[in-house]
C-alpha cells in the first residue's frame, strides 16, 4: 500500500482526491496548507505527493523545491490552473516529476499515480550492472552516477532516463520510446516532462564535471537532441 500526501487547500478537491485515493487502496494524508504539508512530509515519508501550487500560505514552487530536498525518491505530482508554458515548466525545474492542469478527471489522475507509483516500484530491481562511459561510471544498484568519482546528485527519473540512453549509446532513441521505458508503457501526458528532464540531467552532469577534483582530462558523454525524434547519448569530447 501506497502513502499519498495531498497538499490542496480546496476542500471540494481535496475531499474528493482523498475519497478517491483511499478506494483505491492507497492511505492518505491531506494537508491545505505548505508549512503544515512540510511537516507531514518529514514525519511520514510519502511514496507520492499531489501538490497544489496555489497555497493560501506560501508559494507552490517554494514548497515544491523543499519537498524534492526532502524526500529525494518520492514522486511529487503539481497540481496546477496554471496553463502558461512557463509555469508548467518552473514547476518540473521545480523539482516535480509531473503535472496536471486543472480541472482534471479523476480517472486521468488515478491512472497516473497509478503509472508512476508502479514505475517507482521495479527502480532498482534485477539490475545489478555498473556500466562505464568514458569519466562517467553508473551503478544500476546502488543507483549512484558517478564522473572522476564525484556523485551527481540525480533525482529519481533524471537517473532512470541516463540509465536507458546508456543502455544502448550512440543509438537515436524516439520520445516515444524514452516516455515508455522511463516513465510508463501506458504513459498518456505531455512529453514536455521528458525536455525538462533531459534538461536538468544535462545541467547537473555538467555542473559535476565542472567541478570534479581531476588533474587529467575528462570525457564526458552528452545527450544530443534529435529534432522530431528524441535523445541520443553520444561520447564527450575530452576536456581539460
Amino acid at each position: 500500500m501506497s502513502l499519498v500526501l495531498v497538499v490542496e487547500d480546496d476542500p471540494t478537491i481535496g475531499a474528493a482526491l482523498e475519497s478517491a485515493l483511499g478506494a483505491a487502496g492507497h492511505s492518505v494524508i491531506w494537508k491545505r496548507d505548505g508549512s503544515t504539508a512540510l511537516e507531514s512530509a518529514r514525519a511520514a515519508a510519502p511514496d507520492l505527493v499531489l501538490l497544489d501550487l496555489g497555497l493560501p500560505d506560501v508559494d507552490g514552487l517554494t514548497i515544491c523545491r523543499e519537498l524534492r530536498m526532502l524526500l529525494s525518491s518520492a514522486v511529487i505530482v503539481v497540481l496546477t490552473a496554471r496553463r502558461e508554458q512557463i509555469d508548467i515548466v518552473s514547476g518540473l525545474e521545480s523539482g516535480a516529476d509531473d503535472y496536471l492542469t486543472k480541472p482534471f478527471s479523476v480517472v486521468e489522475l488515478l491512472a497516473r499515480v497509478r503509472a508512476h507509483l508502479r514505475r517507482s516500484g521495479s527502480e532498482g530491481s534485477g539490475n545489478d550492472d555498473v556500466s562505464v562511459l568514458g569519466s562517467l561510471t553508473i551503478d544500476v544498484s546502488a543507483r549512484r552516477a558517478t564522473i572522476d568519482g564525484v556523485e551527481a546528485p540525480l533525482r529519481a527519473r533524471e537517473f532512470d532516463l541516463l540509465v536507458r540512453l546508456s543502455r544502448q549509446p550512440g543509438v537515436a532513441i524516439s520520445r516515444e520510446e524514452l516516455m515508455a521505458d522511463v516513465w510508463d508503457e501506458n504513459w498518456f501526458g505531455s512529453t514536455k516532462t521528458l525536455d525538462v528532464h533531459v534538461a536538468s540531467l544535462r545541467r547537473r552532469l555538467r555542473e559535476v564535471a565542472d567541478g570534479a577534483p581531476t588533474s587529467g582530462s575528462l570525457t564526458v558523454p552528452v545527450i544530443t537532441t534529435l529534432r522530431g525524434h528524441g535523445y541520443r547519448l553520444d561520447a564527450g569530447r575530452p576536456t581539460v
